[in-house]
């Protein structure tokens, strides 16, 4: 809701801008998409890393009390 707050706040300012704006966006969700899907690979390795790590923790802690 705030980026559109302050796309129609550009669009008075500068609507030149606030246009190219709005054709770009399209264009760099694109060329960021592969660096959003890495770093969700990287952190489910992470993730699957830490909790092959902490797995003999938690089986030595026992069972939890609710």
């Amino acid at each position: 809701m705030l980026a559109l707050v302050l796309w129609c706040f550009l669009f008075i300012v500068c609507w030149p801008i606030a246009l190219l704006a709005l054709i770009a966006y399209p264009f760099v969700w694109l060329l960021t998409l592969p660096f959003r899907l890495v770093g969700i690979a990287v952190h489910g390795v992470f993730a699957l890393l830490t909790a092959m790590f902490m797995l003999p923790v938690r089986l030595l802690r026992g069972p939890r009390l609710i």
